[in-house]
């Protein structure tokens, strides 16, 4: 890896905590030890309304959900392909979490996914807009856990899982940024997994909330790199 590219991720996304902070050493990235999860990349999230159909209430939020669909489809789920493809080339392991409850009326839901409002969500497991998009869709006996909860490990048997993989390195990405990625990230490193947050296969609502989580996260609970950041240090 370039010098440049080794230390543009080690400066970036710095909060007011970690300005003064010494650059991190270079990851070693260990063969066994490394897995990739990909978060919350479901039908759901990328279905957009048929806009000649909507209000003016409906065409203002129409147009401001269009740039997360934008970098979705321009930089996130590219990003992503590229991630999984070295993944599996190479051998590591790749997980997906995804968000789904298992009754139909979703009775089993977590309480954050009851409230009134946008994360108001009833994704029965079998309906189509609970099912991973078909761009980045698991290959083989790639495992995919289901949760109610915003973070991949307390909602699921994750923990266990990577346990019995052998993994103490996680590579992290998907949506949203600061949300269920946030929250996987923070119950990862509170369980002292290692953890990557790759900043171009992720999103939020909005671009600012996308960064600030980033700086929020980076350099305790994870750090943050591009995806060609990352795969320059893969063993």
């Amino acid at each position: 890896m370039s010098d440049t590219h080794a230390s543009s991720w080690k400066t970036a996304f710095r909060s007011i905590y970690y300005r003064q902070s010494p650059e991190p050493d270079d990851p070693q990235l260990k063969r066994g030890k490394l897995a990739l999860l990909v978060i919350d990349l479901q039908n759901v999230y990328l279905e957009r309304p048929d806009l000649a159909a909507l209000d003016a209430s409906g065409r203002a939020a129409y147009d401001a959900w269009t740039p997360f669909h934008e970098r979705m489809h321009a930089t996130v789920i590219p990003s992503i392909k590229k991630l999984l493809s070295r993944f599996r080339a190479d051998g590591h392991e790749v997980l997906f979490a995804r968000i789904a409850c298992q009754t139909n009326d979703g009775r089993d839901r977590s309480l954050s996914q009851k409230r009134p409002g946008w994360n108001n969500l009833l994704l029965p497991k079998n309906e189509w807009e609970s099912q991973i998009v078909p761009q980045i869709a698991p290959q083989g006996d790639e495992i995919v856990v289901t949760k109610t909860t915003d973070s991949a490990l307390t909602g699921t048997n994750l923990r266990l899982l990577l346990h019995n993989l052998g993994i103490s390195q996680v590579a992290c990405c998907g949506i949203f940024t600061d949300q269920c990625v946030s929250s996987t990230v923070r119950s990862l490193a509170d369980e002292s997994f290692t953890v990557t947050v790759i900043e171009d296969a992720c999103a939020a609502g909005s671009d600012d909330l996308h960064r600030h989580e980033l700086e929020i996260i980076n350099m305790i609970y994870c750090h943050v790199m591009s995806a060609d950041e990352l795969l320059g240090y893969l063993p």
